[in-house]
């Protein structure tokens, strides 16, 4: 019964239109009712200590500086330098935008942020280029999926803080996860397009590729600087994400001078508007959150999932399965917040990793992106793209199957994931 409560106040708000946050609000309120534990004092306390958490100083940081370098040049450096590497091969533009992804991934670690930039920069010339509109705005959209895999990581931050796990093994294990769906697209893209006739540009010469690298040198460092910080213990994860905000004020303003003083402040209210977003989902969740403990959910979860618990393969299974139901109809990182303190101690009690576990969960949660009818993403890649939402959902299904065939691939295969994860936190 206390589970038809809260899952069915929250669909039932979310039917009526309710934003997310306050819908997570209600459900909380239902609860508390169903309880008999209503207090007005208790839903503000969990809602301002949601918020007050030093880890998550890092969102904002990470979304200051994902605007930064999509408005100061370091993301179309970055593009110009993959076009002078792979752009003359065969559906190389497609190429181009795996390769930017992942470093833009690098930068960001917000999907929506760099499906944005990668629409409005490569979309055109795809399309100028004679590829199929709906297929590139697809591999774009499902590109896009990297940025919340690949360290620096938004979703990564907010389940490192929901679920108590470091953020920092969090980021490590993660790179080579997100190397490898990259991998799968370039892979899927490279049989999607080996029947097109179109005719690539020439190669780019050593000069030239040597001189895109050095203008992107300045952007391709930040990644560098941010993984071996973290790997040295140089800084933490909130700490990195102040170093790549300023680091990248530094590039835009004083080293590419594309960025003026009257630019920052649309931008940092741009940044200020998309967090604070964010942070108010995180407080409100942290009412659910409580809530559910006090409840003992997670033990009800445990008994539904019982048969599983002597197989943990099985068991990750049929929760990326959960996870993936989830993410058709809910946006990340509600999805995160409301499923963490449920399935976090599932998972300890059968004795997976809880960092293998949280990578392939926020892989799940990145893929539920590009999944419709809600697919964050989707829409954005729609809007900046100027093309119709069936088109883009059309173009992203090879590409989205290419995803979950790596995330089982990863279930299926713990060491892809954990054996990464030690060499590079060692």
């Amino acid at each position: 019964m206390t589970i038809l409560v809260f899952v069915g106040s929250l669909l039932l708000a979310m039917a009526m239109g309710i934003p997310i946050a306050f819908a997570l609000l209600a459900s909380g309120v239902a609860l508390m009712w169903h309880l008999d534990l209503f207090d007005a004092q208790i839903l503000a306390q969990n809602v301002i200590g949601g918020a007050d958490s030093f880890p998550l100083l890092a969102v904002p940081f990470f979304m200051l500086a994902g605007e930064i370098m999509n408005v100061g040049g370091l993301s179309k450096r970055i593009v110009d330098f993959a076009l002078a590497v792979v752009g003359h091969v065969k559906g190389g533009l497609g190429y181009v935008t795996i390769m930017a992804g992942c470093l833009l991934s690098a930068l960001s670690g917000s999907a929506v942020a760099d499906a944005a930039a990668l629409t409005a920069l490569l979309l055109p010339m795809m399309v100028k280029a004679g590829h199929d509109k709906p297929r590139a705005a697809g591999l774009i959209a499902a590109t896009g999926v990297i940025g919340p895999v690949i360290p620096p990581s938004i979703g990564l931050v907010i389940f490192g803080v929901a679920a108590n796990v470091s953020i920092s093994k969090l980021f490590l294990a993660a790179i080579v996860p997100g190397l490898l769906i990259g991998a799968a697209l370039w892979l899927t893209w490279a049989w999607l397009v080996r029947r097109e006739k179109i005719v690539p540009p020439p190669r780019k010469s050593s000069a030239e590729i040597f001189a895109t690298f050095r203008k992107a040198i300045w952007a391709l460092m930040l990644p560098i600087i941010i993984l071996v910080g973290l790997r040295m213990g140089v800084f933490t994860p909130t700490e990195a994400a102040v170093v790549a905000a300023v680091y990248a004020l530094f590039v835009s303003t004083v080293i590419y001078r594309e960025i003026t003083w009257r630019d920052l402040y649309g931008i940092f209210v741009s940044a200020a508007k998309t967090s604070a977003i964010v942070m108010f989902l995180i407080a409100a969740a942290m009412v659910s959150a409580w809530l559910i403990t006090v409840a003992d959910l997670p033990s009800k979860i445990v008994g539904l999932l019982e048969p599983f618990m002597g197989n943990q393969i099985l068991l990750m299974i049929a929760i990326m399965v959960i996870v993936m139901v989830v993410g058709t109809a809910m946006d990340m990182t509600p999805t995160i917040l409301i499923l963490t303190p449920v399935l976090m101690p599932v998972v300890k009690a059968a004795g997976i990793d809880p960092v293998y576990f949280g990578v392939l969960f926020i892989i799940n949660n990145s893929i539920g992106l590009v999944t419709p009818p809600v697919g964050t993403v989707l829409n954005v890649v729609a809007g900046v793209g100027k093309i119709s939402m069936d088109d883009v959902t059309r173009g992203v299904v090879p590409f989205m199957i290419a995803e979950f065939a790596i995330l089982f691939v990863m279930v299926a295969f713990p060491q892809l994931v954990i054996v990464p994860a030690r060499w590079f936190g060692g």
